[in-house]
């Protein structure tokens, strides 16, 4: 692995473009600390900038293949980290609003068209964020959570072995605590 710390970027690039996973780690090492200090400055959670650093990276490696740089990686990393910290704060922004009116209809136990429509709406911004997992890891949470499959049945229906079927559901539930942030809690409030 030593051989690659001397390859600039550029040439980084194109042997992840390859599917390279030598030189995909050596892009993680080189810029993983620099991006974690670069999104904790901005969230200031350990926990959320770890989950979002490990979201941009597994990101770059499902995608390695179709990586176009306009400009260097240090750019296309921080880009990629700046875009996600957007993200996360809007969705945290969005379940802050969910949640207090959802706490507003619990207090007040009124049915009205306002608050069924905000709840369909809560459904659905939910489930797209769960379609938005990746095929596999979808597949595992739809049957764990909307089947009650247990980990053994997964992993026979989709011919998996049963720590992969937990290492989908642990990722995805990862996945969905940054994009939904305290929306998790209602996920099973609302739609046990």
């Amino acid at each position: 692995m030593g051989g690659y710390s001397k390859y600039t970027d550029q040439d980084l690039t194109e042997f992840l473009r390859d599917g390279d996973r030598m030189a995909y780690t050596e892009i993680y090492n080189r810029y993983n600390r620099l991006l974690y200090l670069f999104a904790y400055k901005r969230l200031g959670n350990r926990e959320e900038v770890k989950d979002l650093i490990h979201e941009v990276f597994l990101s770059l490696w499902l995608n390695h293949q179709h990586v176009n740089l306009t400009y260097s990686l240090s750019t296309y990393l921080h880009t990629a980290v700046r875009n996600k910290i957007i993200d996360l704060i809007a969705h945290k922004q969005v379940s802050g609003r969910y949640i207090e009116t959802f706490n507003n209809y619990v207090q007040s136990g009124q049915n009205t068209t306002d608050h069924l429509i905000r709840h369909n709406e809560l459904l659905a911004l939910i489930e797209s964020e769960i379609q938005a997992l990746p095929i596999k890891m979808r597949a595992v949470f739809d049957l764990s959570r909307k089947s009650n499959y247990s980990r053994k049945e997964i992993a026979e229906e989709l011919g998996l072995s049963e720590q992969t079927v937990k290492s989908h559901m642990q990722h995805a539930l990862k996945i969905l605590k940054v994009k939904l942030g305290s929306l998790m809690v209602l996920v099973f409030l609302i739609d046990p």
